[in-house]
């Protein structure tokens, strides 16, 4: 808790004194909500978010919300990163209300209702590499992935990337180190399509999104 107190408070500081930075916001409309290969809500859903950046530090707010009403689709997610130079250093509060009335945002620890992730970002060249552990909350097992991606194509406003995603969390099979997420995905202007294959699960997804 104390952790988002001083997010919110960061937050009320820049905004009061007119700090030096940058404010954006979006959304996108996704056909379905598949992350790190697993699918999440079953539904369409809508997925708003904001930050703030300023220097090399930036705190963002993101979330998503199943179209269908799903609760197992919900998320409402904080961060902080810092990047310099390539390199990016994450922590992220992942959170997941069943907008119940009561979805204890304030219960933390293995028995709470959030996930704090440590994640640090490499860039090189046409590569990009991340690498994750669950380092707080409601994860006792400290689950943790990697991904890697590369930018095979770039013309005309039209970028693809293959991608290969390995971890150990969520629906992985007997929680063992599996490859959960690999594919490639391709944008244009406002559209991006990402066809996945799930090989621990064996299945496959093929969605698209409009980002606003």
């Amino acid at each position: 808790m104390k952790m988002l107190k001083k997010v919110f408070l960061l937050i009320l500081s820049v905004s009061g004194f007119g700090l030096p930075g940058d404010l954006s916001i979006g959304a996108d409309l996704v056909s379905r909500y598949v992350w790190r290969g697993s699918d999440f809500g079953n539904a369409a859903a809508v997925q708003p978010s904001m930050s703030y950046s300023a220097g090399n530090f930036e705190i963002g707010a993101w979330s998503s919300w199943a179209i269908n009403g799903a609760i197992t689709g919900n998320e409402n997610d904080l961060s902080i990163t810092y990047s310099k130079d390539g390199l990016s250093v994450t922590l992220s509060d992942y959170f997941f209300p069943a907008y119940s009335g009561n979805d204890n945002i304030d219960k933390f620890g293995n028995d709470g209702a959030h996930v704090f992730e440590a994640m640090v970002g490499c860039e090189f060249g046409k590569f990009d590499l991340l690498a994750t552990i669950n380092i707080y909350g409601a994860d006792s097992d400290h689950s943790k992935y990697a991904e890697l991606d590369y930018n095979f194509y770039s013309k005309d406003e039209t970028n693809a990337s293959f991608f290969i995603g390995a971890g150990d969390f969520l629906y992985v099979a007997n929680n063992n180190f599996n490859v959960v997420n690999v594919g490639i995905s391709a944008s244009r202007g406002k559209f991006t399509t990402a066809y996945i294959i799930n090989p621990d699960q064996k299945t496959s997804f093929f969605t698209i999104t409009f980002s606003l």
